[in-house]
């Protein structure tokens, strides 16, 4: 390795910068000068004194005075450099002094230059670059800084935590020089101990060797009671072999055992093994997950005392992944390993005083008294249901076993950490009450929709024969108007159970917040205000609007019934939310990927813990009898859910609640250009078409299993000039379709008795391909499409109004009409 002399710093220290520039001697002091003249002025009198000449005294006089002339022009035009060099410091011992293999030196001048630094600190430091702006990580060149500023003042600094990437570093700062002109910064790595993997390189080595001739057979256990290494001495004992290579990750317990008599000994061993000793040693106390050493020693052949069994088990019991515990024959704990401790709920270090603090009131007693029992005599083991201080009212299973030959302990309690367990129970259960709930919501809504349709085309045919102002005219109106109370009823049904049927369409939130803020503020009132907030670059999202604007409706009155009677702010937000921010999140139910969030939040009392977990129910509500049906906030969650997003609800009591809904960007074959300003792509306007004639002309066979919507549904059809052939179910819409010479429309139920209508469709179509068909229901279109792999077949959702029946008829046969002269 080779030190370093910046040029720029040896060219300063020659023109005399500091200590190590050349002293350049300036002529005689005053002293000497004065002495000089003195005897200059006794030699000329002298002279005179002797000659009694006063010329020849001026003329030495003056041959003096030209020849001290001559030496001062010589020493000025000839400077004496000599003495400089010899006053220059070497700098060759400076480059040899600082030049190390495990230490980086530099050396800085009190204007802050580097003067010099050895090879090392610029491999660690990426250059030669001058301390303290040292590429450190953290807040380290800030520390080190004033590291160096206190060597300035005190003559010494120090730094013990920096780092650079991954080098871990600490760093010393003295003051040195004749004036103290210069700072001496001193890098040393940091050597940090990974006690288990040098203990593993020994015992794979010469020192596991060295242990098995002393006697003492060694191994390292992980956590988990499984063999990591051992020497050669323990593998014979334990294994009978001397490679540990593919036994790593075994049950170190299942090779040991207790014999009749309290000793410990090698399973494979036999009956008659020798005992051994063992000792445990952890090698990191406070880290529950460190690996532990276990050392094992012959021990002289004899009984083992009750308290040397009694630590054999406890060592054991240490090495299990299961909840153990040793109770005494008083009922009191005498160990307990980590497992037990962990659910049970026991913080580390603070083991309770009996097993009755560990469960509620209620089953202190029985736990008593099954420990008292076994303790006493009893040594079968039993199984008792407890619940545990602070986990809820979910019971957990103990088992309780009377031991013998363990020195004081007297009962093996054993519990399973279940907490996991429990969990997943709860969402296996959630999963399944909310799946069969929506199957019943679904069916619910199937045949009430039947009811409504045919309720709906009744009002509308008889509204056709009245006119506002006749008699019956306003109650067929009150009629029609409850039917689609309730037709919204069964499409909130839908909607939870993610069936109802969607017109998605590509959108930007922003535009469905703006065509709902009006409605929202006659919603709020007067003490609500409303704030709006959007973001920068928000994608386009793929749903439908006005299931969307429903959402966005039944939160904002939520919001609004939470703040009442005081009042509060409802702010609606959007804004983007990238791949590598979900990833951030940690969510395990959200798959990284870039969304558009749209955030309702209030200012209202918020939701307490132990109700947020069941908002999202069906029919579950905080509200007075008769102010809320339960399904505000189930639809939403189903709507969402069935538009591919997210919604999660955060809340705190007395801070308001904020309802997050992510939904993932629309990425379309071809990049739209970017709306200016936004920094998202343009969304294309959807096709706008015309709206189609409620009159027309062709037969049509109508296949419907319920008389009344198929009676509403042919007197619609014919009134609107169509020729209507009716079958009640499949077979007979077959029937009536081999007896036709003509079919422009076949308009069927979907699920029907005996046959239903994709069969039916299917066996028509293998006669007549090109028959157009539209299908009605009351299920949701995109459930039935997963299940109906027929193309070209239009739907229409039920319940619906003869205006809506004939307009979808007349669609029907053009795009029929369409198909026929594409394929022309």
């Amino acid at each position: 390795m080779t030190a370093t002399t910046l040029p720029s710093a040896d060219a300063e220290l020659g023109r005399g910068a500091g200590p190590a520039a050349a002293l350049v001697p300036s002529g005689l002091s005053r002293f000497d000068r004065t002495l000089l003249g003195g005897l200059v002025l006794l030699s000329v009198g002298l002279l005179f004194w002797a000659t009694r000449d006063a010329v020849l005294a001026a003329g030495f006089l003056a041959g003096l005075a030209i020849a001290a002339g001559g030496v001062l022009l010589l020493r000025r035009v000839f400077p004496a450099v000599g003495a400089s060099e010899a006053a220059a410091p070497d700098w060759t011992m400076l480059r040899q002094a600082v030049d190390h293999d495990d230490v980086a030196i530099a050396v800085t001048d009190r204007a802050g230059r580097l003067v010099c630094a050895n090879d090392l600190f610029a491999t660690w430091m990426g250059g030669f670059v001058t301390p303290p702006g040292l590429p450190l990580d953290g807040r380290g060149a800030e520390a080190l800084k004033n590291a160096g500023r206190a060597a300035w003042r005190d003559g010494e600094g120090r730094v013990d935590d920096l780092k650079v990437g991954a080098l871990p570093l600490r760093a010393q700062v003295n003051r040195t020089g004749q004036a103290d002109d210069y700072l001496v910064w001193r890098f040393a790595a940091i050597d940090r101990l990974d006690l288990a993997s040098e203990i593993l390189r020994h015992l794979e080595g010469p020192a596991g060797r060295t242990l098995g001739q002393a006697g003492v057979m060694a191994a390292l256990v992980n956590a988990e009671g499984r063999l990591r290494v051992a020497n050669q001495a323990f593998l014979l004992r334990a294994l009978g072999e001397s490679d540990a290579s593919h036994y790593a990750g075994r049950d170190v317990a299942a090779m040991l055992r207790l014999d009749d008599s309290g000793g410990l000994t090698f399973a494979r061993e036999g009956d008659r093994a020798p005992p051994v000793r063992m000792l445990q040693i952890p090698l990191a106390p406070a880290d529950p997950a460190a690996p532990v050493l276990l050392a094992l020693i012959d021990e002289e052949v004899g009984p083992a005392d009750r308290g040397t069994a009694q630590t054999y088990i406890e060592t054991l019991l240490s090495l299990l992944p299961f909840g153990l515990a040793l109770v005494d024959r008083d009922g009191r704990f005498l160990y307990m390993n980590r497992a037990f401790g962990r659910a049970a709920g026991v913080a580390d270090g603070r083991m309770p005083r009996y097993p009755g603090d560990l469960v509620v009131g209620e089953d202190k007693g029985p736990l008593a008294d099954m420990i008292r029992r076994h303790s006493s005599g009893q040594q079968v083991g039993g199984d008792l249901s407890i619940r545990l201080v602070g986990q809820g009212d979910d019971p957990v299973s103990m088992r309780v076993v009377g031991v013998r030959g363990l020195g004081e302990a007297a009962v093996l309690l054993s519990l399973k950490d279940s907490s996991e367990e429990t969990r997943l129970k709860r969402q296996v259960a959630q999963q399944s009450k909310m799946q069969a709930v929506g199957q019943l919501a679904g069916g619910v809504a199937h045949d009430f929709n039947n009811i409504l349709t045919a309720v709906l085309g009744s009002c509308d045919l008889m509204l056709m024969r009245h006119t506002p102002g006749d008699s019956d005219y306003d109650d067929i109106q009150h009629i029609r108007s409850n039917a689609n109370r309730a037709a919204s009823l069964t499409r909130q049904l839908l909607a939870f159970s993610r069936q109802q049927t969607l017109r998605p369409q590509i959108l930007q939130l922003p535009d469905v917040i703006s065509e709902v803020s009006h409605l929202l503020r006659r919603l709020m009132g007067d003490t609500v205000q409303l704030a709006v907030h959007h973001g920068r670059g928000l994608g386009a999202v793929r749903a439908d609007p006005v299931q969307l604007e429903q959402v966005i409706i039944n939160l904002a009155v939520n919001a609004r019934d939470a703040m009442m009677p005081g009042g509060g702010t409802l702010t609606i937000e959007t804004y983007p939310v990238s791949a590598a921010e979900v990833r951030q999140m940690g969510n395990e139910f959200m798959p990284p990927a870039d969304y558009s969030a749209l955030k309702v939040s209030d200012t209202g009392a918020g939701i307490p813990a132990d109700i947020l977990p069941k908002i999202f129910e069906p029919f579950f509500t905080t509200k007075d009898v008769g102010k809320g049906t339960g399904l505000g906030l189930s639809t939403v969650y189903g709507i969402i859910k069935q538009s591919a997003g997210f919604i999660f609800a955060d809340s705190r009591p007395g801070e308001g609640t904020s309802f997050t809904i992510y939904l993932p960007v629309h990425r379309t074959a071809g990049a739209a250009p970017a709306i200016p300003g936004s920094g998202a792509p343009a969304v294309p306007a959807a096709p706008i078409r015309a709206k189609k004639s409620q009159w027309g002309t062709g037969t049509l066979l109508l296949v419907e299993d319920e008389d009344m919507v198929r009676a509403v549904a042919e007197r619609a059809l014919t009134r609107a000039g169509y020729s209507v052939v009716t079958a009640s179910q499949g077979e007979e819409g077959l029937e009536r379709f081999a007896g036709m010479d003509k079919v422009d429309l076949v308009i069927s139920d979907v699920v029907m008795p005996t046959m239903d209508g994709p069969t039916m469709v299917r066996a028509m179509r293998a006669r007549r391909p090109a028959l157009s068909v539209l299908f009605m229901s009351g299920y949701a279109e995109e459930q039935l499409r997963q299940s109906i792999d027929i193309d070209h077949v239009a739907f229409l959702p039920k319940p619906f109004s003869v205006a809506q029946l004939a307009e979808a008829v007349s669609a029907a046969l053009d795009d029929a009409a369409h198909r026929v002269s594409d394929d022309g």
